[in-house]
């Protein structure tokens, strides 16, 4: 006889919180392929490496967003098939975008607004 054993794939945590794909209708997300997309990014490093190109411009007292967040977020909506920014505010609550970007699915922040993403991409770029 043939047995099966159940394993869920291995994603990095949230906030200290296991991250465990399931389809029983709970908080839901259309773009659940992110938390994979998010392990890839995660790994290679391609937000943060590109922000430490950058030299960011805005005054620290005021920043609410990290820079490699400004730039993670188009990177993940790319990924999951949207165009460009127009979307970023209509998915700034979405959990499974806020868990590619590191925030907790109900209690996290938001993420950044589409006016964020077009001042970064239109901001003169200071490369170190």
């Amino acid at each position: 006889m043939d047995r099966y054993t159940r394993s869920h794939p291995r994603l990095s945590p949230v906030n200290g919180k296991p991250i465990l794909p399931g389809f029983d209708g709970a908080d839901m997300s259309s773009d659940a392929g992110l938390t994979l997309r998010r392990e890839i990014e995660r790994k290679a490093g391609l937000a943060g490496r590109h922000a430490a190109c950058m030299v960011d411009p805005r005054d620290p007292a005021k920043v609410q967003h990290r820079l490699d967040d400004i730039i993670r977020a188009p990177i993940m909506m790319i990924a999951a098939g949207y165009e460009d920014g127009n979307d970023a505010d209509s998915l700034r609550h979405d959990p499974g975008f806020k868990i590619a970007l590191e925030r907790a699915p109900k209690t996290g922040a938001a993420l950044c607004s589409q006016p964020t993403i077009s001042r970064m991409e239109i901001c003169p770029i200071y490369v170190r």
